[in-house]
């Protein structure tokens, strides 16, 4: 594994450490996954639990999507992964999920995520279901968000070939 994230600084303003922190929390998530074939990405934790990487990613690319697209900018896109269907899908049905397309769809949720996160300031508000949400409260979930799933892909990782490191 070749960790080529950036440091969160320890100074700056409010937006520039929440992005940053943001930012190493995602590339964390690339990083426990790296270098692993398609079967690993698909491992399970342990029974009856269904939690693998591909379903990580899977999960904070719906995650990305609900809460900058949804919330935050307030378009109208479906969810991935069939989740109406199936509100654990994103996990559940990893056995034949594409690894190329997950990876692709979390890209481009982040992408879309960055763009949105750089044009509202920290003080707008988004819709959830009814309940105000400020972009800064997003920011700060999404720190949380990655950091409670990054500590599940280290035992994920630790796993599959006895990788550790933060």
């Amino acid at each position: 594994m070749t960790d080529s994230r950036i440091p969160p600084p320890l100074t700056g303003d409010e937006r520039t450490v929440l992005g940053n922190w943001l930012e190493w929390h995602r590339a964390t998530l690339v990083y426990k996954c790296e270098g692993l074939s398609d079967e690993q990405l698909r491992l399970r934790s342990a029974p009856p639990s269904t939690l693998s990487l591909l379903g990580l990613v899977r999960h904070m690319a719906h995650v990305e999507r609900a809460w900058f697209r949804r919330v935050l900018n307030g378009e109208d896109v479906p969810k991935l992964w069939d989740k109406d269907r199936d509100n654990d899908a994103d996990f559940n049905e990893v056995d034949t999920a594409s690894v190329e397309e997950a990876f692709a769809t979390w890209r481009d949720e982040v992408e879309r995520a960055r763009a949105i996160s750089a044009a509202k300031p920290l003080e707008a508000v988004g819709d959830r279901n009814g309940r105000e949400c400020t972009h800064r409260w997003i920011l700060v979930h999404m720190i949380e968000e990655y950091a409670r799933h990054n500590g599940h892909a280290d035992l994920l990782r630790e796993r599959i070939d006895g990788a550790t490191g933060d």
